[in-house]
Order: C-alpha cells, then structure tokens, then sequence
C-alpha cells in the first residue's frame, strides 16, 4: 500500500527562494544587456525570467503529484525523447548561438534540448541500474553496458558543441554508477579513461587549448581568453566581505560577458560580497542534504537511484559554476540552477525537484 507521506516542504521551500532570489539577481545583472541591446528594457531579462519561473513552479507541483515510478516503465519513451531532443538541433528550428548549435527556437521560443537530455538520461540511468543491479559489479554485464550509456548521453551533448555540460552529465551518471555498488576498479578506469578523453578534446582544439592556458595564469592573458576570469576575480575581491549593495555592481556593465548567466555567482559575490554568497551556497547545501536524504529513505533502489542522479546533477553543475567563477576551474559556460538566466533550465530543474518531492511523498 502507497505510503502517503508529506511532501519534503524543506526541499520545497529551499528551492523556491533560490529561484526567488534569482529573479533578483537576473534583473540585477541583466539590466544593463536589456537596457542597451532591447531599446531601453532593462527588465527584458527579467520577464522571461519570471514567466520561466511562474512555469516551473507550476511543472514542480505537478511533478509532485506524479508517481515517480512511471519514469521507470516509460523507459522506452525517455530513450526516444533524449533521442528527439538531439535530432531536434538538425533540423530547420535548430539555431546557432555563440558559436554552438545549441539551441531550438520554436514560436519565438528559444529551447536548449541539453537541458532536456541531462533529466532524461537520469531517469534512464536509474532503470537501468534498477533493472541490472544484480550484474553491476561484472565487467562484461555491468560496466560494459553502463560505460557506453554514458558516453552515449555525454557524447549527444558533446556534438553540440557543449563540453562543459557534457563533463556534468558524464560525472552525475557516473556518481549514479557508483552509488548503484560498482566496481572501485571499473570506476578507476573510466575516470582514467575520462582524463585521457577529455585531454584529447582539449588538445584537438586550439580555443580549448588556450582557455587552459589562460586558466593557469589569466592575468597574463586578460585581454584575451582571461577577460572573462580576471574580471569575475575583480568582481568577487571588489564585494569583499559585505558587498557593494544590491544592484551596485560595475562588472555587470559588459566588463564580464552574460554576467546574468554563466557568471552570475560573480554578481552575487560583488553585490552581497562573501556573507551573500555564502548564505547562497549554505541554501544549495541545504537542497543536496534533502536529495540525499530522500535517496537513502526511498522505498525501491529505481526512487534511490533517481534521486542520487537528480542530486547529483544539481550539487555538480552548481559546484563547477562556482568553480570557474572563482578561477578553481578552467573557464567553461555553464549557468547556475535556479538563478541564472535561462527559462529551459529553470523549468528542467524544478521539474526535477518535483519529481524528488514526489519520491519523498512515497518514502520509508
């Protein structure tokens, strides 16, 4: 008999002011790219912002309510969305932005399907793994099957041009990987196995190259491929410890591109300096802490292993953006959930809190 347990309101509430509090910082930070590029709107930013956020917290209610164990018998259909997802890129509605073919736009609508493929490619993951967990550990029926489903869902998002997300969703599938019972020794050759690949894909690129380069001494190339670093450097030592004020930002006036986006922990940290972004990062603590802790209650291994996988992808793709911010990391776009810019991943995201919300309502 379905336990009806209460929905995790920690998780919900945790989520819901960070994405309140990115409508702040994306009106903030945006303000200046609205007002100059969308004649005189500075709130153009904002809006879609809002309207994104308006729809997530609606795809999150609902989420809830959805049993999470359909994920796993609509298996099929989810290995035919994420293929859909990336066909999609080819065809006539497929756009190029920034020097990738990341985007589709339909209806005025500009949609990123790596966005989809990263919660889709999780949802498979965990039937896989559900499915196959008495053989994970072999090499032949385990790893073997496994390893190739990752390269798959990684490498779909690596032709379009996106090494960044591809590294977040080969790592968060990994995680699920090893939290499913594999073999230490499979894991030690995959990683091995990662850091020759990814050195490949460094060196057959030459922006790759020198973004590397400018990574380990950025001031030496701050007029080049470190703009971006030492200006977020700059920005995050101006805030120091209490920052600027809300809203008072100079970085943000076109010294650190899409500061709205792939930089906006940077704002954070110049507008509400070290407290501010602390309090931030202590709220993405708090969200990791009740994915895992609806992972380790969940009644089936498919709940746990869902939830490793939707944590996962949260508590890594936020640690890497705080990472290149920083200069911890060598400079990769890749925004922050929940509060940078971008309606598809705000939606992507809550959806996947909801679906976390709903394992908890059916938990232990």
């Amino acid at each position: 008999m379905e336990n009806k347990n209460s929905i995790d309101w920690i998780l919900f509430l945790s989520t819901l002011i960070l994405v309140l509090f990115g409508f702040i910082m994306v009106y903030s930070a945006s303000y200046p790219e609205g007002y100059y590029n969308f004649k005189g709107d500075g709130f153009f930013f904002f809006r879609k912002q809002v309207t994104a956020g308006v729809a997530g917290i609606v795809a999150m209610v609902l989420a809830s309510f959805v049993n999470y164990r359909i994920y796993r018998a609509l298996n099929k259909l989810i290995f035919l969305i994420t293929i859909a997802a990336t066909l999609s890129l080819f065809t006539a509605y497929g756009t190029e932005a920034y020097g990738a073919q990341r985007w589709i736009s339909i209806g005025g609508l500009n949609i990123q399907p790596s966005d989809i493929i990263k919660v889709t490619a999780v949802m498979f993951m965990a039937y896989f793994l559900d499915k196959h967990n008495h053989r994970i550990k072999t090499f032949i029926g385990g790893y073997i099957p496994v390893f190739l489903l990752i390269l798959f869902f990684s490498g779909i998002i690596f032709i379009q041009n996106d090494l960044s997300t591809s590294f977040v969703m080969a790592m968060t599938l990994g995680v699920m990987f090893l939290c499913a019972g594999a073999n230490l020794f499979h894991i030690f050759i995959t990683i091995a196995g990662g850091i020759a690949g990814i050195a490949y894909l460094i060196i057959n690129e030459p922006y790759r190259t020198l973004r590397i380069i400018s990574f380990l001494d950025p001031f030496k190339y701050k007029s080049s491929y470190g703009w971006q670093v030492v200006q977020s450097i700059y920005a995050l030592g101006t805030g120091g410890l209490f920052g600027m004020g809300l809203g008072q930002s100079r970085q943000k006036f076109f010294y650190i591109p899409l500061a709205y986006n792939d930089f906006i922990f940077s704002i954070i940290g110049e507008e509400l300096g070290f407290i501010g972004a602390f309090i931030v990062i202590a709220f993405y603590i708090v969200v990791i802490w009740r994915g895992l802790r609806i992972a380790i209650n969940a009644k089936d291994q498919f709940g746990a292993f869902l939830a490793i996988g939707i944590t996962s992808l949260i508590a890594i793709q936020t640690l890497v953006h705080i990472a290149v911010v920083t200069s911890s990391m060598p400079p990769t776009g890749i925004v922050l959930p929940f509060i940078s810019a971008g309606g598809t991943s705000l939606l992507i995201f809550m959806g996947a809190v909801g679906v976390l919300l709903n394992i908890s309502k059916n938990s232990l």
